[in-house]
């Protein structure tokens, strides 16, 4: 539906917006709103958290939009010696600092509460309605981020926030703003749930396609068309994580399927030369279960003769996360390359084929990461990886697995990329109807 625009404009004294309604006013944040910072009582004591009472929370927050629940909850002793203050319900909160997009994301309070050292309270004056407030806030998203640096470390502060232009309607105008605004996003939400909805029923199909295919082989169809046995007798099996399988297949050791098994190590950088050479040097960063062809850094020869543990495995090699954050990611080298010591490489595969065997870490992934063991950083050794005992069929049937397993799984893949596509345009629909509402490029005072 396409809504009127407003019958006379006038030029904007603020960058952030070329023109606004003629009858609107306009004001930089410092005079329509009280600012406060929040904080955190010492973590170190336990009298300030244990049996907390009053609402507290930290950055991340945020990201709910409109907050109904805190993070944690402080004691009123807590409160008394800190710099933590109360926030009325129906307030604002912002980030000043945080991980990744959380810097400069604001959301309403559906309660009252008290919140860190690195959110600012933002309480509006009586003329400013909070929710036009805060859509007019997330509207301007980036344009907030670039008062302090942009994508940078820095952090916002209150005299920052205080600088943030506002456009002021009328407050019956306001409103009816956040009427259309809250109606128009509560759709979108909708259609964004449906999508995600049907992301995860096709992951959840992908999974249990690789994980029937690579323990009973190719569906009866396939099998037939490849002049396979469609319907194969299964024989138990006593492994952990396989009950059954067809009877010709055999059960293989990676340790026994592989020519080579290992992993690489990460030079000092204290010499640059190391990292000056033509070497691609894989980290587990770079494992996000697809075929590597680039990376972002590389070695040098002399790096490779300096350090015997930086071996060069061949295209085809199969690498695995053993520890840190990724630990069980999976990747296939497309090139040449070393890696560091995070990455077990399989390869020259003498029983395996290289994608049937991909498909097959994906499908046990998690009883992978199962066998993971130590402290405070777990590990998955490469002695427990040598150890896993894989059933497969003969190289040929592998062969015809994967080809059939990349296929299936390529055009799920593209079906959840589509649907991704549709969230990202529906994301980007509701920031364009939402900033046309706020500065007045349409009107919807007549909006029901």
């Amino acid at each position: 539906m396409k809504h009127p625009t407003y019958d006379a404009y006038r030029p904007s004294p603020f960058s952030w917006m070329d023109r606004v309604p003629k009858h609107w006013d306009s004001a930089a944040l410092r005079w329509v709103s009280k600012r406060y910072a929040g904080g955190t009582p010492d973590k170190g004591n336990d009298a300030y958290w244990e049996d907390g009472t009053i609402p507290w929370l930290n950055s991340g927050a945020v990201n709910d939009g409109y907050i109904t629940a805190p993070s944690e909850l402080i004691t009123p002793e807590g409160l008394a010696n800190s710099s933590a203050k109360w926030i009325p319900k129906g307030a604002l909160v912002m980030a000043l600092a945080g991980q990744g997009k959380t810097k400069g994301m604001v959301a309403q309070l559906g309660i009252a509460t008290t919140c860190n050292q690195s959110m600012a309270a933002i309480i509006p004056a009586r003329r400013l309605d909070s929710r036009y407030l805060y859509w007019w806030l997330t509207a301007n998203y980036q344009n907030i981020r670039n008062l302090a640096g942009g994508e940078a470390r820095d952090g916002l502060n209150l005299d920052l926030l205080g600088s943030i232009p506002c456009p002021i309607p009328p407050l019956a105008e306001q409103q009816a703003i956040v009427r259309f605004v809250d109606a128009k996003s509560a759709q979108i939400d909708v259609l964004v749930a449906q999508k995600r909805l049907l992301i995860d029923k096709l992951k959840e199909k992908r999974q249990a396609l690789i994980a029937r295919t690579v323990t009973r082989g190719l569906p009866p169809e396939e099998a037939r068309r490849s002049g396979l046995d469609p319907h194969p007798r299964l024989r138990p099996l006593a492994e952990a994580w396989v009950d059954a399988i067809p009877t010709h297949w055999d059960v293989w050791k990676i340790t026994h399927g592989f020519e080579t098994i290992g992993s690489g190590t990460t030079p000092p950088s204290d010499n640059e030369d190391w990292y000056d050479g033509d070497v691609p040097w894989v980290t587990t960063g770079e494992l996000r279960e697809s075929r590597i062809t680039s990376t972002a850094k590389r070695v040098s020869d002399a790096a490779i003769r300096e350090f015997s543990a930086l071996k060069v495995f061949p295209q085809d090699s199969i690498l695995i996360a053993m520890y840190g954050a990724t630990i069980g990611r999976l990747g296939i080298l497309g090139i040449s390359a070393t890696t560091n010591q995070a990455c077990c490489a399989l390869a020259n595969g003498i029983a395996f084929d290289v994608g049937f065997l991909f498909f097959w870490f994906q499908a046990f992934r998690e009883q992978l990461v199962m066998l993971a063991t130590g402290g405070g950083q777990t590990n998955i050794s490469q002695e427990k990886i040598r150890s896993l005992r894989i059933p497969c069929p003969d190289l040929p049937e592998q062969e015809l697995i994967c080809g059939y397993l990349s296929r299936e799984t390529g055009r799920l893949d593209h079906l959840v990329e589509v649907a991704e596509d549709a969230i990202d345009r529906l994301q980007k629909l509701r920031l364009s109807i939402t900033n046309s509402a706020v500065i007045g490029k349409i009107d919807v005072r007549d909006f029901r």
